[in-house]
């Protein structure tokens, strides 16, 4: 049996809505378009199932509407749920606003995601081998407690990956180093690896979080179109990227965790793992939706198709459209 990606985060329901602008405070803006997509740590576990890994959603889920439509996006990607819903009470929901240039602000309610214990995780059965996956929001209460209690107790052999957001550095010191101890790898982009730091060069940065972790922890920052950092076993390398013309920005960087946490459980090395969890970002912000990343198929045609020239001498990323790309369905209309 294969090592598993297990992720402890909300799955959420994004609402989204692509706006010309943002509103100035009081004031008011039509929405040219509104989706329904199952959302959150649905993203990164569908990323992660695409890529060939076996994906578990340790967290909750309700037992309403918006439950529903993240059951259905996990189940029928092959994410085994540990949990059965909550009673009584729906997902919450985030409501993402998408600009033209494709940036996006979140704003997001609590819900039954929240209703995780000590018990509830552990019935995902993490072993040996396995990945699970952390996101800093888990650490507003009342998830915070719950979680950093099981990940203390969790067996030998099992790598705790951190995506610490913006909310870590946000974070009471006790807690925040409370986490960073726990934590064998790092994946953020280069903002909140400088939050942590105070060190705004990226490759520079990379190293830096690294003193802030356990001794042999892997820092991956991600760095945009340009690609991410790598720092494992006291070297850093960077990988590029593969800039494309963006639609949708939103998941990007949950398709690159995915992607590289299931090609480490498949046993891939790290510069390889990041090579293609970049090319998953790239395909990723072609396509509209949170939960939209590629499959292993998709990320190799992209790796060969003609215009990756960034491995030839003197060549630079390959800039444009997806290989065969044809825009996703939508889960649901708003």
């Amino acid at each position: 049996m294969t090592s598993r990606v297990i992720h402890t985060g909300q799955a959420l329901v994004d609402v989204v809505l692509e706006v010309g602008g943002l509103p100035v405070r009081g004031g008011n803006v039509n929405a040219h378009s509104s989706q329904r997509y199952a959302g959150g740590a649905v993203s990164i576990l569908l990323a992660a199932a695409r890529t060939g890994a076996r994906a578990v959603h340790a967290g909750a889920h309700g037992s309403g509407p918006n439950g529903d439509l993240v059951r259905q996006a996990l189940t029928a990607e092959g994410v085994h749920l540990a949990d059965p819903p909550v009673p009584g009470e729906d997902t919450g929901i985030c409501v993402v606003l998408v600009e033209p240039t494709a940036e996006r602000t979140f704003i997001t309610t609590y819900g039954a995601e929240r209703r995780i214990s000590v018990d509830s995780l552990a019935r995902s059965g993490p072993a040996p081998g396995d990945v699970v996956c952390v996101t800093g929001y888990s650490l507003y209460p009342p998830t915070r407690e719950p979680l950093l209690e099981w990940l203390e107790g969790l067996p030998e052999g099992v790598q705790v990956v951190l995506d610490p957001g913006a909310a870590l550095a946000e974070m009471p010191g006790e807690d925040r180093a409370r986490m960073l101890a726990l934590t064998q790898v790092w994946t953020s982009n280069a903002l909140e690896a400088k939050e942590l730091t105070g060190v705004g060069d990226v490759a520079a940065a990379a190293g830096a979080v690294a003193g802030h972790l356990p001794e042999g922890a892997v820092v991956v920052v991600r760095d945009g179109a340009d690609g991410c950092v790598l720092h494992v076993e006291g070297a850093t390398t960077t990988v590029p990227g593969f800039p494309q013309v963006p639609v949708d920005t939103n998941g990007a960087g949950d398709a690159h965790t995915g992607v590289l946490c299931a090609e480490r459980t498949l046993g891939t090395d790290w510069v390889t793992a990041a090579r293609r969890a970049n090319a998953a970002g790239a395909i990723k912000v072609t396509r509209r939706g949170p939960a939209t990343a590629p499959t292993r198929a998709e990320v190799d045609a992209f790796l060969a198709s003609p215009d990756r020239d960034e491995d030839r001498p003197g060549g630079s990323p390959g800039r444009g459209t997806v290989p065969g790309h044809a825009e996703p369905p939508v889960v649901h209309d708003l």
